[in-house]
């Protein structure tokens, strides 16, 4: 089967919000329609954050945001910032997250960016394996304060 990845639209919102509502993302807590149509609209307004859908047959099966950044350092030389990835547990293990994330890498390649980075929460075991296996690596710390 063929997966199609393009920019998310307001129709995807509601299959995205199911894909967000999985047990291992939020703890099933999802945004609501209306909030999520209220972000989609920002995102326009960042010079580069885009939403993602994959489709299989016309159908969202997974999502990721690219956030593509400006920096000082690195001679100035773009990053990208991988997040909320997630592929229905319905088609897991059909090659959709690598797909995803090959192009996610490959946009941001093409961008110029000296590295793409991506964050996980702690509990999603199953998704480090994945990121692992497709040629991400642990790197640094990652830091917070939950505000």
């Amino acid at each position: 089967m063929e997966i199609l990845i393009r920019e998310a639209e307001e129709k995807d919102l509601p299959s995205m919000i199911v894909l967000y509502s999985q047990p291992d993302m939020d703890n099933g807590d999802a945004i609501s329609l209306e909030k999520a149509k209220e972000i989609l609209k920002k995102t326009k307004h960042y010079p580069y954050y885009k939403v993602f859908v994959a489709l299989m047959d016309n159908e969202v099966v997974g999502t990721f945001e690219l956030l593509i950044m400006d920096n000082f350092a690195h001679r100035g030389a773009p990053s990208g910032i991988i997040e909320d990835v997630v592929v229905s547990e319905k088609y897991q293990g059909r090659g959709i997250g690598k797909e995803m994330m090959r192009f996610a890498v490959e946009r941001c390649r093409d961008m110029g960016c000296y590295k793409v980075t991506l964050s996980s929460n702690l509990k999603r075991n199953k998704a480090h394996e994945f990121y692992e296996r497709i040629g991400f690596k642990k790197h640094g710390y990652s830091f917070l304060v939950e505000i």
